[in-house]
């Protein structure tokens, strides 16, 4: 029988990162260059820069989750509160403060706009259907869509939106740092205060980032539409971002202070909180296909069959098994729960089928690779660019990381998980 210590632990005078976290930032840094490159050269292989464009508003998706989804799960954890926030609290933070470089992200997806979507590209659609650039469907489409997918509302949407999520994050950072300075008499202060920002924030934050996922990525197929579109972005933002927050968590313990605060038994939660998204992803991703699927409906179907034909079924029978059945397994496990190396090897996966889902959801939009799945140079900048940019955007969050104490002080949950845990037989 192991016993513990009964003594409870003390946090560490320094709360700041450790020093590797800028070795993060530079690992992060000459990946990004290296990726940058070799999106050129594949380019330049391709003979078109066609696929750039589609592999860019990959990952900007995947940035945006991160950052977005990051100001998201930020919010809840504020409202529903418990002792996973003293751990991801200040990583999301670190997540939130990010929008700048998610921004200008954006703002090269909308210089690109002519590239990606059908109706910024045919804003006459009778004209464009007279010249047969585009069929029945689309014209009819483009037109009845037109008072809301247009450049002029692209814009403007984008940048309210953009300044909501930063407005939020602006004001759940500075009072974050103002919490821990004003000390413990005001805990119960601060936890309503935040209590009744998140609360609110997040309608907000899925109405604005439904809007986003709209305009940015289901409008790229003009003639479809789901009422579950947001929803399905909504939680595949807290399935990356928990992943990417636990896997920062779990790499900041090797050294203090983290390694104080992170026991098993918060590791183990952790690992139930990302078996749980891991179950609401598929659901709502099952959700939509079973309901369009029995519909049958020509408007609603020909999304999937563009998805399954053409050997993109292949693609979708692994997203399945990258996306759901090799997380879900893993999580199963108490092992690999309480296993650090293990757990940090599932959130590395679970970030990897994120971006793999987001390729089967952007690629069949365009009419060259719908129900035609083929390979070309170009295909693989669906791996580079993305890369690319979201090594920058590690790079980016290293530092975020590095510039304020990594444990907030002033949170009623401090001093129990300070608490020695009891070991077992």
């Amino acid at each position: 029988m192991g016993h513990a210590s009964t003594h409870a632990k003390t946090l560490p005078a320094d709360l700041s990162a450790p020093s590797f976290v800028r070795g993060w930032q530079a690992r992060a840094l000459v990946v990004a260059v290296l990726f940058t490159v070799t999106a050129v050269v594949l380019a330049t292989l391709d003979h078109s820069a066609e696929h750039i464009y589609r592999a860019w508003v990959v990952g900007l998706m995947l940035c945006f989750g991160f950052s977005v989804g990051g100001l998201a799960l930020l919010m809840l954890q504020h409202v529903t509160g418990g002792k996973w926030g003293l751990l991801l609290r200040r990583p999301l933070e670190a997540m939130t403060r990010t929008l700048p470089l998610v921004f200008v992200y954006w703002i090269v997806t909308g210089l690109w706009m002519k590239k990606l979507y059908l109706w910024a590209r045919f804003s006459d659609s009778a004209a464009a259907l007279k010249a047969g650039l585009i069929n029945e469907t689309e014209a009819h489409a483009i037109e009845w869509k037109h008072p809301m997918l247009n450049a002029q509302a692209f814009w403007v949407v984008g940048i309210l939106c953009f300044a909501i999520w930063a407005f939020y994050a602006w004001k759940l950072n500075s009072w974050s740092l103002q919490r821990d300075a004003d000390g413990p008499s005001t805990t119960a202060f601060w936890i309503r205060k935040f209590d009744n920002l998140s609360g609110f924030g997040l309608v907000v934050y899925a109405l604005t980032m439904t809007a986003a996922v709209i305009y940015w990525v289901m409008s790229m197929d003009v003639t479809w539409y789901s009422s579950v579109y947001g929803l399905l972005f909504l939680v595949g933002e807290g399935y990356q971002v928990l992943a990417l927050a636990v896997l920062t968590a779990l790499s900041l313990s090797k050294e203090d202070p983290i390694k104080t605060v992170l026991r098993k038994t918060e590791q183990y939660d952790l690992g139930k909180f990302m078996m749980a998204f891991v179950m609401l992803n598929i659901y709502i991703g099952f959700s939509q296909f079973l309901i369009i699927w029995s519909g049958n409906l020509p408007e609603e179907i020909v999304w999937y069959m563009n998805r399954i034909n053409g050997h993109w079924g292949i693609i979708i029978t692994l997203d399945f098994i990258f996306h759901w059945l090799i997380p879900f397994s893993l999580l199963l496990s108490r092992d690999i729960k309480t296993n650090k190396k293990r757990l940090m090897r599932v959130a590395q996966w679970m970030i990897f089928a994120k971006a793999f889902d987001l390729f089967w959801l952007v690629e069949p939009n365009f009419k060259d690779a719908a129900a035609n799945l083929h390979f070309s140079w170009g295909i693989l900048e669906y791996i580079a660019v993305p890369v690319a940019m979201v090594s920058l955007w590690v790079a980016y969050y290293s530092w975020e990381l590095t510039r304020r104490p990594l444990v907030q002080t002033n949170d009623p949950h401090l001093a129990e998980i300070l608490e020695p845990e009891h070991a077992h037989a």
